[in-house]
């Protein structure tokens, strides 16, 4: 089934934008009577009939709604120093939305490369990637932020900080307490500055190893990902 992203549908019938209509008649060739599926990014999968197959407003109307689709009992939040080469970034995220994250948010750090990120241009990466893998929910991407500013805001959930420092830490699989709200924080390729790690111990969070590898900064998000994920998997 044919998955489209309609983040602003109501009601029991839809017109696809232009480029939608367009991929939806023109490119795999739909017509009236074929059914595809609508995702809001926000739990809500709609099956739909095409009613017009016009190549620049096609038309639809729901047949079948279905609610909180996928949704689970426990989110993960992400905070990332987005790299220098931007791709490997964009990768992170397609890898994460496909596994299962809930909320990703760029982070400035002491050692970052990067300073800048065109959110638009990551955000259709995510789109691409929860249609990709049947989601129907959208993990919202964060502006970038601060570490320090990131650290003070409050999370209710287990709080965590990825390192490399040569101190006592537990791994993370260990310390994941199922059926919880989540947040890592996962450094820029310097690692975290000790000041940062010192910071954020102090905020609450908890500092863990993910593995005895030396890790890219978009592996350590997926793996981070994978273990939350793995936790709680049935």
């Amino acid at each position: 089934m044919h998955i489209f992203y309609t983040p602003h549908f109501s009601g029991n019938t839809y017109t696809l934008d232009e480029s939608e209509s367009k991929h939806c008649i023109r490119v795999l060739r739909l017509e009236e009577g074929d059914h595809i599926v609508l995702v809001d990014g926000f739990g809500g999968s709609f099956t739909a009939e095409i009613m017009d197959a016009n190549p620049k407003r096609c038309a639809v109307k729901v047949i079948k709604s279905e609610l909180n689709f996928g949704k689970q009992n426990f989110q993960v939040h992400i905070a990332i120093a987005p790299t220098k080469n931007i791709e490997r970034i964009e990768w992170f995220l397609e890898k994460a939305t496909e596994i299962g994250i809930n909320r990703a948010t760029p982070i400035l750090c002491q050692y970052s490369e990067r300073k800048e990120i065109k959110h638009d241009r990551l955000e259709k990466v995510m789109v691409s990637a929860m249609k990709q893998s049947l989601k129907a929910y959208l993990p919202q991407l964060g502006q970038m932020t601060r570490f320090n500013d990131f650290i003070k805001q409050p999370f209710a959930g287990q709080k965590f900080i990825a390192h490399c420092e040569e101190t006592q830490r537990d791994a993370l699989k260990n310390r994941i307490v199922p059926n919880q709200n989540y947040l890592i924080l996962i450094g820029p390729e310097g690692d975290f500055s000790p000041t940062e790690i010192e910071a954020a111990i102090q905020a609450g969070y908890i500092p863990v190893s993910l593995g005895n590898s030396r890790l890219r900064t978009e592996t350590a998000g997926v793996v981070a990902c994978h273990t939350f994920n793995l936790a709680n998997s049935d």
